[in-house]
């Protein structure tokens, strides 16, 4: 049953794509979307609960496929981003005009091609091996490529070739990695690449070849997961995808190809020591979030203020990484759900502002609150909980890893990293005020758009699931969760 769901996880977005591309309409197009995005759905939430029901073991292993807490966790979070973002795309599609196509081919395009990248990240999590791992993030990087060029408009266009080229070039550095990392194993076939073959086979590795190896990997795919000084793609990307595209590149595809460098670490750890491990995890942190910062601190349109939020927010979980004990590992963990709910709604909300205010795509949002409370509604749960404001469940797991690197000895690196967390909460929270109260943009026109309901009602949705993750914060710590994730991810 287990290995029929694994299979099924990524065949029903590639079969969804494959039935949308015979839709005869743009509306028919729609429905036939969504009820693959349900269907899918419907399969990862069968595997997230095996998967946590088996919490702080392993609840299916093979060859190519793995399910356990690591990829319980992370499954959930493509899966529900994914879900959010295909309910929400017609809104967007409404309104987005012919692109490269015709209405009806606008819609069909967008979703299979949605459904290709949603199906390629679904998987990810569910990899057993690390050269499938690779494979399937070249897939995500092929299809969300055409996503982030939708717009057919010139900056489109060279975001979409920026994001490619960039992100292509780190996965070559990460395939040298893993080409080295196959030659120390010593033994011979794919097989030897999965993440238990490594971790069984890594103390028996030269050390100076797993290390190359292990740093060709993570700093390849650094370029992918955004971390600084090779994030060079991510506020292009961002800004320019379709608002429901930008959340799944910011909330989903940013952390789970984190995830692959997570289990490489671990798998390889009995080779590195935690030295080394900790000093790369801890250096893209602390170069992240001093980078993102200037940034926050500057106005600017509300996507691109969301992409540097992206570019710290993946800095917080490559600290809590880097920290590694059970405090910050829990942080990370509460980081990863809060971080996923509150920057896709703020995406989302990009839809109606953009709407009512389309100067927003170019400058600073400003004094929201006076033509569309629902939309700086929306806007003020997202930025509450980015920036992060108590009782915010990014501001506990924030608190949990640097409690993590205290509990590990390394306040060198804790008071730095606590310094750039304050004034990123300063920029952020300057961005709050300004864009629901300020003066000095124009206001919008028109009457409020049926996507402004719509992002009102995945507004309430979001509060009410931020604040249950910051009770939750209160209890993870310790437990089996944390422990399969500690141990399990490898």
């Amino acid at each position: 049953m287990t290995e029929a769901l694994l299979i099924a996880q990524p065949a029903v977005p590639v079969a969804t794509a494959a039935l949308v591309l015979l839709a005869p309409s743009g509306r028919a197009a729609d429905r036939i979307n969504l009820l693959g995005a349900v269907l899918t759905a419907a399969v990862a939430t069968a595997l997230v609960a095996i998967a946590l029901a088996a919490a702080p073991g392993v609840a299916a292993a093979g060859s190519w496929l793995t399910l356990d807490v690591a990829a319980g966790v992370f499954l959930a979070l493509a899966a529900a981003v994914g879900l959010a973002s295909a309910i929400i795309s017609p809104a967007y599609l409404r309104h987005a005009g012919r692109s490269w196509f015709g209405e009806r081919r606008s819609h069909v395009y967008y979703y299979a091609a949605f459904n290709l990248f949603w199906a390629a990240l679904l998987a990810l999590p569910l990899a057993a091996n690390l050269a499938l791992a690779w494979l399937l993030i070249e897939a995500t990087t092929a299809a969300s490529a055409l996503l982030v060029t939708f717009s057919g408009k010139r900056s489109a266009l060279e975001a979409g070739w920026k994001y490619l080229v960039l992100t292509t070039l780190g996965l070559g550095v990460a395939l040298l990695g893993i080409v080295v990392l196959y030659v120390a194993a010593g033994e011979h076939g794919p097989a030897s690449l999965g993440w238990e073959a490594l971790a069984g086979s890594a103390a028996g590795m030269p050390g100076q070849a797993t290390l190359f190896a292990f740093v060709l990997v993570v700093t390849g795919l650094a370029a992918k997961i955004g971390w600084a000084p090779v994030h060079n793609w991510l506020p292009d990307a961002h800004s320019e995808a379709p608002p429901p595209i930008s959340a799944l590149l910011s909330a989903a595809l940013l952390p789970t190809v984190l995830l692959v460098s997570w289990r490489t670490e671990l798998a390889l750890a009995p080779a590195l020591g935690t030295t080394a491990i900790r000093e790369l995890f801890l250096g893209f942190g602390l170069v992240s979030l001093a980078v993102a910062v200037p940034f926050l601190w500057r106005p600017l349109p509300w996507k691109r203020l969301l992409a540097y939020s992206s570019l710290e927010h993946m800095g917080v979980l490559a600290l809590g990484i880097g920290f590694g004990t059970p405090l910050a590992i829990a942080g990370v963990v509460v980081h990863l759900v809060g971080h996923a709910i509150a920057k896709s709604l703020g995406f989302y909300t990009a839809i109606p502002l953009l709407r009512q205010d389309p100067g927003a795509a170019r400058r600073a949002a400003r004094g929201v609150a006076r033509f569309s409370p629902s939309t700086a509604g929306a806007m003020a749960v997202s930025l509450v909980a980015l920036a992060p404001v108590p009782p915010s469940p990014l501001f506990a797991s924030e608190l949990l890893v640097l409690l993590g690197g205290i509990e590990a000895g390394l306040l060198a690196v804790v008071a730095p990293a606590a310094v750039l967390l304050a004034l990123g909460f300063l920029g952020l929270a300057h961005a709050l005020i300004e864009g629901l109260l300020g003066g000095r943009g124009r206001r919008g026109t028109g009457p409020s758009p049926r996507s402004a309901r719509a992002v009102a009602l995945l507004s309430a949705v979001a509060a009410a699931a931020l604040v249950a993750l910051t009770v939750a914060a209160c209890v993870l710590p310790g437990s089996e969760l944390v422990q399969g994730l500690t141990g399990g991810a490898a």
